[in-house]
């Protein structure tokens, strides 16, 4: 049995603990917060059995064998680095923090300290997801050419709302975009080539992004992400012999087309239960069980890999965090 503890109380945490009981190997033991009445409200209404009023808390309770650190972007470093220091396994969600550098000294101090750590990208581990880019790696649609994807959501959103505050890590590229790029660096892997533009808000984040990725391959991947306007959220590979389409949401389909060159298109349904968070959660306690530090499905170098892209757009747009 792994033993979880939720750190934060918002409505991702509580997804996550909801897909937990997904998973019969899965207890969740421990919250903490840094409301005494946020946890204490979050453990009663999923009968979790301790709460605890601050991070630290959390991070020293040994009964804990892993912790989900599920705060606002801007405080998945110092959550992180809490609970890693205290010794304690991390799933930290994604963005794993608002830059390279930080990410990068996360990712140290885990080394240092032999602590497993992983970021919480659960499009990485999703079965239907894995499944695509296995029939990729196997020549299904040939060699890739393109990727399409967007993830853009209507708002409004007031000022002060993560989507748009800076000292938040706000506006779409991490919240949204990380999801497209992400999509595009599992097919084609990272871009030479790298331009993108962005209306800013404001309070100075990007409220509409759009990104084009080249590779010296002659592929290259349109992208897009925004807070102004819901997008179709569906996304498509093309390669040589043919395309795949996934439905959205894309990051974790509820289906997928196969068109090849003179064949019916093959649909492959997702067959998920719940919203999708299990698949990450049990990804963590398979590699715990093995001894692991890291997850070959979402590697570090691959989490930095993507925080470097994230930094090289934040530059080009004119995007920085406090």
């Amino acid at each position: 049995m792994t033993r979880w503890g939720i750190l934060a109380t918002g409505n991702i945490a509580a997804q996550f603990v909801t897909d937990l009981r997904l998973l019969p190997d899965a207890e969740v033991v421990a919250v903490g917060s840094r409301s005494t009445e946020a946890a204490r409200l979050f453990a009663d209404r999923h009968g979790i059995p301790r709460a605890y009023r601050s991070w630290a808390e959390l991070a020293a309770d040994d009964e804990v064998d892993v912790v989900y650190v599920a705060t606002p972007h801007s405080a998945h470093f110092e959550a992180t680095m809490t609970c890693l220091t205290a010794g304690r396994a991390v799933l930290c969600e994604k963005p794993f923090t608002l830059d390279l550098a930080s990410s990068t000294t996360l990712v140290e101090t885990a080394r240092e300290r032999d602590v497993f750590l992983m970021e919480a990208m659960w499009t990485r581990c999703n079965p239907t997801v894995l499944r695509v880019m296995d029939l990729i790696a196997d020549g299904a649609i040939g060699s890739v050419t393109s990727v399409h994807a967007s993830f853009g959501v209507a708002g409004p959103f007031p000022p002060e709302h993560r989507m748009r505050a800076r000292a938040l890590g706000g506006g779409a590229l991490l919240d949204l975009g990380i999801y497209p790029i992400t999509l595009a660096h599992m097919a084609l892997g990272r871009p030479d080539h790298i331009r993108s533009w962005a209306k800013i808000s404001p309070e100075g984040v990007d409220e509409n992004t759009g990104l084009v990725f080249g590779y010296d391959s002659g592929a290259v991947a349109s992208l897009s992400c925004g807070i102004t306007g819901e997008t179709p959220q569906n996304a498509t590979i093309t390669g040589t012999t043919g395309r795949i389409e996934l439905a959205a949401p894309f990051w974790v389909p509820g289906q997928v087309t196969i068109h090849r060159a003179g064949a019916e298109p093959e649909v492959l349904p997702s067959g998920m239960i719940g919203n999708g968070y299990q698949y990450e959660a049990a990804e963590v306690q398979r590699c715990l069980a093995a001894g692991l530090k890291e997850s070959p499905l979402v590697p570090h170098a691959v989490t930095l890999d993507v925080m470097g892209l994230l930094d090289t757009i934040r530059a080009q747009i004119g995007v920085t965090y406090p």
